[in-house]
């Protein structure tokens, strides 16, 4: 019943989010951006904004400039987080649950659920993750005809072991010890493997949705959804990790994505082309003449 229950919510949550993407395909979960128009009238309102553009050409340089949707991101989830660690330092808020979902883990277990949720688990280790995101790499970059999806996926994939690791060091939380039914290492806050499924998961569905119909984007971006709460749930149900720890883990994983996403202008694949726009942007003379466009 573990198991089966676990499925069938992270299963739900998919199709939810499938359905959403099929609807709106205009608001692609797997695929975070900032519309070219909103970015060319942004640069243009700000005169500061201009001169600092003009002065840094580079691409990469300028993408942190550029994307001020991405900074929001980042402050938005770095929030999120701290309040969670907040949390689980004074036993306050969701910290509460911790231990009664701990509990009641270790009271439903049996030999089979232990096995197979051992088994989801391990779709966001290391030892599958890294493998997956080497397939995908390079069956896509041979579609796409693009080495973008190799530095995509290895800054996605790579920066969030780096993320995750740096959260918990500082945090420095201990883990459950009611009744553990995996093995583990390390400190507990956030969920290492919730945060690789979170941002591995959707990076793969970006790059596999990448020119393909709207369909295959919904059901790419449902699954990379279902399996990330999938895994997620079996580090709670397994006893090693609180709730707490993959609530942040989620958090984290899909910020960083978000944050990628954006920087590599979503489904294009192209590094630094949100910059490219405001950099043409800011080197255009202003005028009181010309109208400037609205976001879209």
């Amino acid at each position: 019943m573990l198991v089966l229950g676990l499925c069938g919510a992270a299963s739900l949550v998919g199709l939810v989010v499938a359905a959403a993407v099929r609807r709106w395909p205009a608001r692609d979960r797997t695929s975070p951006r900032v519309a070219d128009p909103a970015i060319d009238a942004t640069v243009r309102r700000h005169a500061r904004l201009r001169a600092m553009l003009r002065s840094r050409v580079d691409p990469g340089a300028a993408t942190g400039l550029a994307l001020t949707a991405a900074i929001l991101i980042l402050l938005t989830a770095s929030t999120m987080i701290g309040v969670l660690a907040a949390m689980a330092r004074s036993n306050a808020g969701l910290a509460r649950f911790d231990p009664r979902m701990a509990l009641w883990a270790a009271q439903h277990a049996t030999t089979s659920s232990t096995r197979a949720l051992g088994f989801i688990s391990q779709f966001g280790g290391a030892l599958v993750v890294i493998p997956i995101s080497i397939f995908v790499a390079m069956t896509e970059s041979w579609r796409l005809r693009s080495r973008a999806v190799w530095a995509f996926l290895l800054l996605v994939v790579g920066g969030q072991f780096l993320l995750a690791n740096t959260v918990k060091f500082f945090v420095d939380r201990a883990r459950p010890t009611i009744d553990q039914l995996s093995g583990f290492s390390g400190t507990s806050f956030p969920s290492g493997h919730a945060t690789a499924a979170a941002a591995t998961y959707a990076a793969l569905a970006l790059v596999i949705g990448s020119r393909r119909s709207t369909n295959t984007r919904a059901l790419s971006a449902g699954a990379a959804i279902a399996i990330a709460i999938a895994v997620g749930g079996t580090r709670v149900l397994l006893g090693v990790h609180w709730l707490t720890d993959v609530a942040a883990g989620l958090v984290l994983g899909w910020a960083w994505f978000a944050v990628c996403s954006l920087a590599f202008g979503g489904r294009g694949l192209r590094f630094g082309e949100p910059a490219k726009t405001a950099e043409r942007a800011a080197a255009e003379p202003p005028t009181h003449v010309r109208s400037h466009p609205q976001p879209t």
